[in-house]
């Protein structure tokens, strides 16, 4: 394999694991909320809640700060160093790219992330996780 195709892997990797996280931040609040209205008890889970708390509140913070994600410009430079920033060479990363980045002003994005940080945090307050369990 040449050391632009180990790029181009790398890059859909990172790609792979931001979808990752959109999809836990994502669908981690539906199941919340639907979880705490059908009385699911995992969607207490102390260790679930708080990361899922502390992945959006990263997000907001960063957004707020103008700062770009760090698994975007991750991504990025690893294409960049495989020559491949158009995508046109590989189906699943271009859909897997389209779906993830889109174009808006920035203040979309940051009204965006604020609410769903608001929704998070208000899924907190609705549904309380358990509290963490003492060592024995």
């Amino acid at each position: 394999m040449t050391q632009a195709g180990t790029y181009q892997i790398l890059a859909d990797l990172v790609l792979l694991t931001h979808i990752a996280f959109v999809a836990f931040m994502v669908v981690g609040l539906l199941l919340i909320f639907i979880g705490g209205c059908c009385g699911w008890r995992w969607i207490r889970n102390p260790w679930f809640r708080s990361l899922h708390l502390a992945g959006i509140g990263v997000v907001v913070v960063q957004t707020w700060l103008g700062i770009i994600c760090p698994l975007t410009t991750w991504e990025m430079q690893l294409r960049e160093k495989a020559g491949d920033a158009t995508y046109a060479g590989d189906f699943i990363a271009h859909w897997l790219q389209r779906l993830l980045y889109y174009e808006a002003p920035p203040w979309v994005f940051t009204v965006a992330y604020t609410l769903f940080g608001l929704a998070v945090f208000g899924s907190w307050w609705r549904f309380r996780p358990r509290p963490f369990r003492k060592p024995r």
